[in-house]
Order: C-alpha cells, then sequence, then structure tokens
C-alpha cells in the first residue's frame, strides 16, 4: 500500500540536495576569475578604512578566534570498486573537536564507512582517527585522534530554542580553503530534505555560505555556541544561499548515550506517520488539536506487538493518498505530539529497550498504549 509522506520542501526540490564532502583534486585556480579593468583583482578605496570594528565584527572575530583551533580538516579514503579494479577515492570534510581528548564531531558521510581517516587540526598537526559511533538516520559521527597534548574545544549550544532570523556563523573547509568563516541568519526550522541516501528531518535551514567541504562544520550562534552541524546544500556547484545544518540536540543524544552505555544505538518505533490538525482532522473526525496519524506499522515492529492500529482504508486529500482509520498520536509520556519533530525530540531522550507510553485517540477516545522500544539497525 503507498502511504504518505510529507514534506517541508517540494519533493520536486529533492534530487537537488547534496552533502557537503569535498572531493580532492578541485582545481580551485579554474575558479578564480580577474575581476575590474585590464584583469585587476582589486580597486582602491575611495576612503580610509575605520581604525576600529563594528559591534557586529568584533563579535565574529572574537568567535572566529575562539572557535577556529577546535575546527578540523578531515580526509577519508574509500576503496571503490569498478570494471577496472579496485582504486582509492579520496573525500574531505570538516568536523570539530568536543573532548580536550580528542573526541570529534562531523556527519556520517564524511567518516562513515571510511578504510583510513585522517585529521588535519589548525596548527597542521596529522593524526589517524578511528570511528567511535555513528548515527546514519541523522548522519552524525563521532570520531577520536590521539593526540599528545589536551586540545581546543568548542562548546555546544542549544538548537531547541532557536528563532527564524537569528544571526549564525559557519567555520569550514570548502573546496580544502581551511578555516574559511561565513555568516548568515537562520532561514527557516523544521526543513525536511531528501538526498540521494536518505531523508533527514527537523533540519535548520541557513543562507550563511556553505560549499562542498563544509560538511560536517560547526554552525555557531552569536554567543560561540555550536547549534548545527552543517550538512547539505540545495544545488550540485555550491551555495546559493540554502543550506541545511543538522540540530545539535541530535548529536547531545547520541554523546549521551555513548558516554552512558559505551556504544550508539537508535531506537526503533516501526511507524510511518503524517500529521494532521484543524479542519483536516475534524473533516476525519479526529480532535482538532490533531497529532500524528499512523499510515504503517511494521511487521515485526514493537509497535506492532504493542498493538497498534494502521489504516483501514484510503481517501484522496488534496490530490495525496491518506490512509484512514488508524491510531492519531496525540502525546508520548504525557507530553503533546503534533508534528514528526516533537515525536523525533522524544526518541532522542530514549534507547533501545527503553519504555515509551503514547497516549493515541482510537474508536472516538483517548487511550495508553505502554511499549518496549526496539534497537535500530546501525548503517554506514
Amino acid at each position: 500500500m503507498r502511504v504518505l509522506r510529507t514534506f517541508c520542501l517540494a519533493a520536486v526540490l529533492a534530487a537537488g540536495f547534496i552533502y557537503l564532502t569535498g572531493v580532492s583534486g578541485w582545481d580551485v585556480g579554474r575558479a578564480l576569475r580577474p575581476v575590474g579593468n585590464a584583469g585587476r583583482l582589486w580597486s582602491e578605496p575611495t576612503s580610509a578604512a575605520s581604525a576600529g570594528f563594528s559591534a557586529d565584527e568584533q563579535n565574529n572575530i572574537d568567535i572566529y578566534k575562539s572557535a577556529r583551533d577546535a575546527t578540523v580538516f578531515i580526509t577519508s579514503k574509500v576503496y571503490t570498486r569498478s570494471f577496472f579494479g579496485v582504486y582509492p577515492e579520496t573525500g574531505t570534510g570538516t568536523g570539530f573537536v568536543i573532548s580536550p581528548e580528542g573526541e570529534i564531531l562531523t556527519n556520517n558521510h564524511v567518516a562513515g564507512g571510511s578504510s583510513q581517516i585522517t585529521v588535519t587540526l589548525s596548527d597542521k598537526k596529522v593524526y589517524a582517527a578511528r570511528v567511535l559511533g555513528y548515527d546514519s538516520r541523522n548522519d552524525l559521527a563521532l570520531i577520536k585522534i590521539d593526540a599528545p597534548r589536551k586540545l581546543p574545544t568548542i562548546r555546544l549550544g542549544d538548537s531547541d530554542r532557536l528563532v527564524v532570523g537569528q544571526k549564525v556563523l559557519a567555520i569550514g573547509n570548502p573546496f580544502q580553503f581551511e578555516g574559511t568563516l561565513t555568516t548568515g541568519i537562520v532561514s527557516s526550522l523544521d526543513r525536511t530534505i531528501e538526498t540521494e541516501e536518505r531523508k533527514l528531518e527537523g533540519m535548520i535551514q541557513t543562507d550563511a555560505a556553505i560549499n562542498p567541504g563544509n560538511s560536517g562544520g560547526p554552525l555557531l550562534d552569536a554567543h560561540g555556541s555550536v547549534i548545527g552541524i552543517n550538512t547539505a546544500i540545495y544545488g550540485a556547484q555550491g551555495s546559493i544561499g540554502i543550506g541545511f545544518a543538522m540540530p545539535i540536540s541530535r548529536a547531545k543524544a547520541m554523546l549521551e548515550e555513548y558516554r552512558t552505555r559505551g556504544k550508539i544505538s537508535r531506537p526503533w518505533l516501526g511507524l510511518v506517520t503524517v500529521p494532521v490538525a484543524g479542519d483536516l482532522a475534524e473533516m476525519l473526525q479526529l480532535p482538532a488539536s490533531g497529532g500524528l496519524l499512523i499510515q504503517e506499522v511494521e511487521r515485526g515492529s514493537p509497535a506492532e506487538s504493542a498493538g497498534l492500529h494502521g489504516p483501514t482504508r484510503v481517501v484522496i486529500v488534496s490530490n495525496f493518498r491518506l490512509g484512514i482509520g488508524g491510531d492519531l498520536i496525540t502525546a508520548g509520556d504525557g507530553q503533546p505530539i503534533q508534528d514528526k519533530e516533537s515525536l523525533k525530540r522524544l526518541m532522542d531522550k530514549k534507547h533501545g529497550g527503553d519504555l515509551l507510553e503514547l497516549t493515541v485517540y482510537r474508536d472516538g477516545r483517548n487511550q495508553k498504549v505502554r511499549l518496549k522500544l526496539g534497537e535500530a539497525p546501525q548503517q554506514f
């Protein structure tokens, strides 16, 4: 049965999203073009430069100074098989140090599946890295290097209280230009994008210029705290002012699990849902406050074992197929659930084997359903 999957961006744009991992050998020289008259690369200023900086400029400078040394350049090598044999393929990306002992956060597509990972620090020292754990669903990875000294770190911020319009800064290695700083704002929140490999939900959209090679780098707020991990851009060539970062709250959940359990696993519920509310909910004879309407219950899943109900029939709503007759999830552990992001935030605090109490609207009344979460299989 085909089911409805909602996206914050039109599905027709999905093919345009690319990860920010760079590929070695990029010819930056060919991309440079002279500007101005007679091929000049600069123009004379019309007035003398100010001796001081504005408050915003000084803020940018201070943040860059505090975060630059903790931002690293990552090179990964994967051996690929083709008709002509096996050959190495090298990619580049960014990461940032979160512990003095050398733990580094980055994207899973930067480090995952690599046979060799090297990290270059801001002082140009190079170290081999190993993967401690990864969360492929959120495209996150935790790697580690063994340096002979304590390393500078970046503090993690709060991505749950972001607002559209607030200032952000990105540091990374676009096209292998190490230590590049760009600034912008939060353009939108809770975006869903679909890359060639997976769907990523709850993303931060920003107009701070990010490009291939920025993958895994920090997106910082005006206090210099990491609020996101730069992950993808729209467009095949480079920045057009539409970039996406994974909220740091997802990485915090991964780190907490690694600290407490010594491994990283994702909780598994086994449901496909779609948000409904307002007029649509009332038309379906559901509470106007809405929730997540179950579209599919996976076989052998914790949801199936707990007796959650999927749709009994399909209707067409605005040219979309919508399964109806199933349970409407309205709360989890006593907290309201009105969209996929609220359920995801709840699941990010859970581990495989944890108990979860869902409130579902079924047959005209609310019911409590308790279930034991499964453990999602790990995939690079």
